[in-house]
C-alpha cells in the first residue's frame, strides 16, 4: 500500500507535515489549493479515515499513523478561530501527475 506525507502551510504561516498510509489524500486535497480552517479539517479526517479503514481491510487493524495525523491536525486547528489552510505538497504524486 504507498505511503504519502502532505505538507501544510497554516493560517499564521507554520508549515508542518503530516502522514497518510494511502494515496487518497490526493481524492481530497489539491497541491497549491487554499482551503478554510474547518474545511481542511474535515476534509483531512475523512481522508485519514478512508486511509485507515483501507489499512484495517489489508492487515486487520487500524493505522495508528493515520490517527496520530488526525489528531495533530486537530491539535493544530485548535489554535485558530479562522483562516485558509495551504496545501504545500503531496508526495509522491499521482501517477502521471506532472504539476
Amino acid at each position: 500500500m504507498p505511503e504519502m506525507r502532505f505538507a501544510v502551510r497554516w493560517p499564521d504561516g507554520a508549515e508542518t507535515s503530516h502522514y497518510s498510509p494511502s494515496l487518497v489524500m490526493h481524492d481530497y486535497l489539491v497541491t497549491g489549493l487554499r482551503y478554510p480552517l474547518q474545511e481542511f479539517v474535515s476534509r483531512t479526517k475523512e481522508a485519514l479515515d478512508v486511509a485507515s479503514d483501507r489499512v484495517r481491510e489489508k492487515y486487520g487493524f487500524a493505522c495508528t499513523s493515520a490517527m496520530a495525523s488526525q489528531e495533530k491536525i486537530a491539535a493544530n486547528a485548535a489554535a485558530y478561530t479562522d483562516g485558509d489552510v495551504t496545501v504545500l505538497s503531496m508526495e509522491p504524486p499521482l501517477p502521471g501527475d506532472t504539476a
